[in-house]
C-alpha cells in the first residue's frame, strides 16, 4: 500500500492553490491594504473581523483568536480534515495527481483517499440521472406537470438542476453501479439504503432537488412526495448525515446566491425549494432555505461569514414567514436567535398568509420583489404580538404590557433608533413616553432573567474542565514580545517573511544579535537557515513554518505572515530596505552605547592602547551608524 504523499506533491499543490480562492469558499475577504484581505473569523464567533489572509505568501491568521497557518492548515481546521486528507482534497480540486512513497504504513484501518471525492461524483452522476428522468420519462409527467403549475418552466427547473427519482426503486443502484460505484459508496453516501432483498434507491417516484455547496458541488438531494401510493407519508425527504451532507450546515441556493448575498450584505431566508426558486425567477437571488431543519447558529455562521456582517459593516438578514399561526411562532422563534446577527434582522409576512411560490403565481414576479421590499424590523413584528396579548384598556395590563415592550430594544442594531421604539410603544399602549423610558432604565438595572421570547446565545460552558498534573510552567518564548519597544524587531520580522526575494539583498548585514527578544532570536534561527527566493514564491514560508515546532512561536511567524507593515507597501523594495536598516540601526546604537561605556571605565594614562583602539572603533561605527541611519529614513511616512 502506499505511504506518504511524494514532498514535491505537497509542495506543488501548495504552490497551485491560492489560499485567498479557498478561504473565500468559507469566508468574504475585503481588501485590507498591504496585500492582506479580512474577512470574519470562521474559527470564533467575533462582530469585527480579525481574520487576516495574506495571498502572497500563502498564509492566513486571526489576531482574536490566534488561528493561523498555511492553507493545508485552513482546510484542515475548518473541515476537520487529515494533513493527507487536505493535500488530496485540493489536488483533486486543482487536477494533480498524487504520488505517494512505498514503505511501511501505520497499522489499522486507513481511510480511502478518493472517498470524498468518489462521493461528490457519485452525487454529480445522480443529479445528471434524475435531471434526465424528469425531462423524458413518462413516470414523470406528474412531476412536469407540478413544476408547470408552480409557475416555472423547464429552463428554471434545468437552471436549478431538478429531476425525477424512478419508481422501481432500482434504477438509481443500477445506473451508477454500471458507471463503476460501489454498494458501499452508494449507501455511505447515502443515495441507496441496504434492504432484507438486496441495495435499493433512497428516493423512489419522487420530485427532486439537488442540494449544493458553495462551490457548486452536489452533496445530497431533497424529494417531494407525488403520489398517493407512495408508502412513505412524509411530503418531503431529505438526504440523511453522511460524510459530505451536514443538514445543519446546508442552505439550499447557496450556490446561486452566495455572491449576490456576499455584494448586496443581504441574505432573504425563505421556506421551501420553490420559495428559492420563485424568488431568484422573481430577480431577488439572495434567497436560501433550510433543508429538512431549523434555522440554526451554523446556519447564521454560514451568513454572516458571506454577509461580512460585522460592527463596521451591516446588512440585512430577511425572513418571510406565512401568514399562519405557525409562520407566528416561528418569528417568535427566530426572534430567540437574533442576536446571532449584527445585521438587522427584517420579517416579511404577505398578509394572506402566501408563501413566495404562491404569491409570485397569484400576483406575479413584482409581488414578490415588493414583498421583500416591505419588510419590517422583526423587533416590530415581535411588538404586535407581544402587545395583542394584552388588554390595554386595563392599567395593570398597560404596565405589564410596557415592562415586556422595552425589553425588545436590545434586538435594535441602530441604538439611535430606540428610543423611536419608546415612542411607538408610549404610542400603541397609551401612556406617556418618559413612563416608557423609566421602564427601560429599570430593566437595565435589573438582574438578567431567563426569557422564552428574547435568550442570550453563548457557548456552552458547563462541559467538565479536562484533568492534568500539577507542573511547573514557565513563561512562553513569545512572554512580553507585544512590548512597544520590540516594534522595530516585529516590522523586521515582517518585511522578511512577507517579501524575502526583497530582503535577500540585506541578508548578510543581519544576523541573530540584531534582535533582542528570545522569540525574535528563535525565529531568525529558523528564517536565517532557509535559503530566501529571488522571486515571490508562496511555497517559501509555508516550508519554514514547516520546522517551526513551538506553537507560540509559530503564532508571532502567522501574524508576520499577514499583519502590514505600518509603512505601507506603495514602495516595497524601498520599505523593506528601511525597515531592515532600522534594525541595524538599533543594534549599532547599542554597540555605540557599550563603547562608550567601556570608554568612561578606561583611564587614557594607564590603558593608552586599549583607549585608543576603542576610541577607533567609536569613530567608525558612529560613522556606519549615521549612514544605516541616513538608509533607514527612506521608510515612506
Amino acid at each position: 500500500m502506499a505511504g506518504r504523499i511524494k514532498q514535491e506533491d505537497i509542495q506543488l499543490v501548495r504552490e497551485r492553490a491560492r489560499i485567498d480562492e479557498i478561504v473565500e469558499q468559507y469566508v468574504t475577504l475585503r481588501n485590507a491594504g498591504g496585500g492582506s484581505r479580512k474577512g470574519l473569523c470562521p474559527f470564533h464567533d467575533e462582530k469585527s473581523p480579525s481574520f487576516n489572509v495574506r495571498p502572497s505568501v500563502g498564509s492566513y491568521h486571526c489576531f482574536g483568536c490566534g488561528a493561523g497557518g498555511d492553507v493545508y492548515r485552513f482546510l484542515m481546521e475548518i473541515e476537520g480534515l487529515s494533513f493527507v486528507e487536505a493535500v488530496e482534497r485540493l489536488a483533486a480540486k486543482y487536477g494533480i495527481i498524487l504520488k505517494y512513497e512505498e514503505g511501511d504504513v501505520p497499522s489499522g484501518p486507513r481511510r480511502d483517499p478518493q472517498q470524498r471525492n468518489r462521493l461528490l461524483e457519485a452525487h454529480r452522476v445522480a443529479g445528471e440521472f434524475y435531471a434526465s428522468q424528469l425531462a423524458t420519462s413518462p413516470d414523470a409527467a406528474a412531476g412536469r406537470q407540478f413544476v408547470t403549475d408552480r409557475g416555472f418552466d423547464q429552463s428554471a427547473a434545468e437552471r436549478f438542476g431538478m429531476g425525477f427519482s424512478p419508481r422501481s426503486g432500482e434504477a438509481l443502484s443500477e445506473h451508477l453501479r454500471a458507471k463503476g460505484f460501489s454498494d458501499d459508496e452508494l449507501v455511505t453516501g447515502g443515495l441507496c439504503a441496504r434492504g432484507n432483498r438486496g441495495l435499493y434507491d433512497r428516493f423512489r417516484s419522487r420530485l427532486m432537488w439537488p442540494i449544493r455547496e458553495m462551490t457548486g458541488e452536489i452533496i445530497g438531494f431533497g424529494a417531494r412526495r407525488m403520489f398517493d401510493d407512495d408508502r412513505i407519508e412524509a411530503k418531503y425527504l431529505n438526504t440523511s448525515e453522511t460524510p459530505i451532507y451536514k443538514k445543519s450546515q446546508v442552505l439550499y441556493g447557496i450556490d446561486l446566491a452566495r455572491r449576490s448575498i456576499s455584494s448586496a450584505s443581504q441574505a432573504v431566508i425563505v421556506e421551501g425549494y420553490t420559495d428559492v426558486m420563485a424568488c431568484h425567477e422573481a430577480g431577488v437571488t439572495t434567497a436560501v432555505a433550510t433543508c429538512g431543519t431549523a434555522f440554526g447558529e451554523d446556519h447564521a455562521r454560514v451568513m454572516r461569514r458571506l454577509m461580512a456582517d460585522h460592527d463596521a459593516f451591516r446588512g440585512e438578514v430577511i425572513f418571510t414567514f406565512d401568514g399562519d399561526e405557525a409562520g407566528r411562532r416561528a418569528a417568535l422563534k427566530t426572534f430567540g436567535g437574533d442576536q446571532q446577527f449584527v445585521s438587522q434582522t427584517y420579517v416579511a409576512v404577505e398578509s394572506r398568509g402566501m408563501d413566495p411560490c404562491d404569491l409570485r403565481l397569484a400576483d406575479g414576479d413584482a409581488a414578490v420583489r415588493d414583498l421583500i421590499g416591505s419588510r419590517v424590523p422583526l423587533y416590530r413584528f415581535v411588538l404586535d404580538n407581544v402587545l395583542s396579548s394584552y388588554d390595554l384598556d386595563r392599567g395593570d395590563q398597560r404596565i405589564d404590557a410596557v415592562r415586556e415592550a422595552v425589553g425588545l430594544s436590545t434586538a435594535i442594531r441602530d441604538r439611535s433608533k430606540v428610543d423611536e421604539l419608546f415612542r411607538e410603544i408610549a404610542g400603541r399602549v397609551g401612556v406617556d413616553i418618559e413612563q416608557v423610558r423609566a421602564e427601560h432604565k429599570a430593566m437595565a438595572s435589573r438582574p438578567a432573567k431567563p426569557d422564552l421570547i428574547r435568550r442570550e446565545l453563548t457557548p456552552r460552558s458547563d462541559a467538565p474542565a479536562e484533568e492534568s498534573p500539577a507542573v511547573a510552567v514557565g513563561p512562553p518564548i513569545t512572554s512580553g514580545f507585544g512590548a512597544p519597544g520590540l516594534a522595530d524587531e516585529r516590522e523586521a520580522l515582517k518585511a522578511i517573511v512577507q517579501h524575502p526575494e526583497l530582503a535577500r539583498t540585506h541578508r548578510d548585514d543581519i544576523d541573530i544579535d540584531d534582535f533582542t527578544h528570545a522569540a525574535s532570536r528563535a525565529l531568525w534561527q529558523h528564517l536565517g537557515s532557509t535559503r530566501w527566493p529571488d522571486k515571490p514564491d508562496p511555497t517559501w514560508l509555508p516550508t519554514v513554518a514547516d520546522r517551526v515546532e513551538d506553537p507560540a512561536l509559530r503564532q508571532v511567524l502567522d501574524v508576520a505572515a499577514v499583519e502590514p507593515m505600518r509603512a505601507g507597501e506603495k514602495n516595497a523594495e524601498a520599505v523593506v530596505s528601511s525597515v531592515l536598516a532600522r534594525l541595524q540601526v538599533l543594534t549599532l546604537s547599542r554597540k555605540v552605547g557599550e563603547i562608550k561605556s567601556r570608554l568612561q571605565r578606561t583611564n587614557p594614562v594607564d590603558q593608552p592602547d586599549v583607549y585608543n583602539r576603542m576610541f577607533g572603533e567609536l569613530i567608525a561605527l558612529e560613522q556606519q551608524l549615521r549612514q544605516t541611519r541616513d538608509r533607514s529614513l527612506g521608510i515612506p511616512s
